[in-house]
């Protein structure tokens, strides 16, 4: 596992740097030498994947949250996670904690490469705890929705005995799966983790048929909450998941309306929506992430929407983009 003064760390400091997030006071001491290294960030983030379902050259969803410096929890496995993953050159040996918002490939597509990745940069056993969504069954007639598996169905799929890539089970350490699914009757917020000064909460989410979860990280005093994809009929439990906390990470992928297709707004949040709720959270910082086309032409107007309820600072993701929290 790359310390904080290694090459891969050196470069995070310098990311960091460039985006103003730390002063270029604390990337000279990461250079010049242990003696003078700088203490890690309690709480810091890394954008693998800021893209939306299209391939429109962003990854798909993806982060890394780091505590103390090492990554330790990774939250959505979005197609491309994995390219970034070795661009931004962090090691996967200590994450032991997956959360998953919901099942959609864009959201989960990359989840086996990275726990092989996993698997053989460790050393040793991997032992992942993972959280994510209960499952739904099929139903006809309109508006009935598609099947999905629970996160518990979905990883034995992938890989129990008989799972698509039962094969990485042995293939360099053994791998061990711990497995909650969180309910959609999970209307207040449930700690899932709660350890030396680490506490992870959720509710379930809405995001029209696909059982969903909104994540909150706190840790030494740090807080970030996750949206998913999620629908107004999923916005009061964000707004109760997400009180106080210091940056709220929203998937921003329609314009207000009319300006995106009809069926969208059935599956997510338009930009007055998500400054009305940061806004009655008390959050400090929003990330836009998820993002398509559409918002990047527009970002002027977004940001314009979004400004009228939430005053504070608004940033746009991108791949690889690095911030301490």
């Amino acid at each position: 596992m790359p310390s904080p003064l290694s090459s891969p760390g050196r470069r995070l400091l310098l990311q960091m740097t460039l985006a103003g997030l730390l002063p270029a006071a604390a990337h000279a001491q990461a250079v010049f030498g242990p003696s003078e290294a700088p203490v890690a960030p309690a709480l810091s983030l890394v954008v693998l994947g800021s893209g939306g379902p299209a391939a429109n050259g962003r990854a798909g969803a993806g982060y890394l949250l780091l505590l103390d410096g090492v990554p330790r929890i990774l939250l959505d496995a979005g197609p491309g996670a994995f390219a970034r993953l070795g661009e931004a050159q962090l090691s996967l040996a200590r994450v032991d904690t997956v959360l998953l918002t919901h099942l959609h490939a864009d959201h989960a597509g990359g989840l086996p490469g990275l726990v092989k990745a996993r698997a053989v940069s460790g050393g040793g056993p991997a032992e992942f705890r993972v959280f994510g969504p209960g499952g739904r069954p099929a139903r006809k007639g309109p508006g009935g929705g598609a099947y999905f598996p629970s996160t518990r169905r979905f990883i034995d799929l992938l890989f129990g005995p008989q799972g698509a890539f039962a094969y990485l089970s042995q293939f360099s350490a053994p791998l061990h799966f711990s497995v909650r699914d969180v309910a959609a009757s999970t209307r207040e917020p449930l700690t899932l983790l709660s350890g030396p000064g680490l506490q992870i909460q959720a509710v379930a989410g809405h995001h029209r048929d696909a059982p969903s979860v909104i994540f909150r990280v706190d840790y030494q005093g740090h807080s970030i909450t996750f949206s998913g994809d999620i629908d107004p009929a999923g916005h009061e439990a964000l707004w109760r998941l997400a009180q106080g906390s210091q940056w709220l990470v929203f998937n921003s992928v329609v314009l207000d309306p009319p300006g995106s297709p009809e069926i969208l707004y059935s599956l997510h949040t338009a930009p007055r929506d998500i400054g009305r709720l940061a806004d009655q959270a008390g959050v400090g910082h929003l990330l836009l992430s998820h993002l398509n086309p559409s918002i990047e032409r527009h970002e002027p107007e977004v940001r314009a929407s979004i400004a009228e309820h939430f005053k504070g600072p608004v940033l746009m993701a991108r791949d690889g983009l690095a911030l301490t929290l």
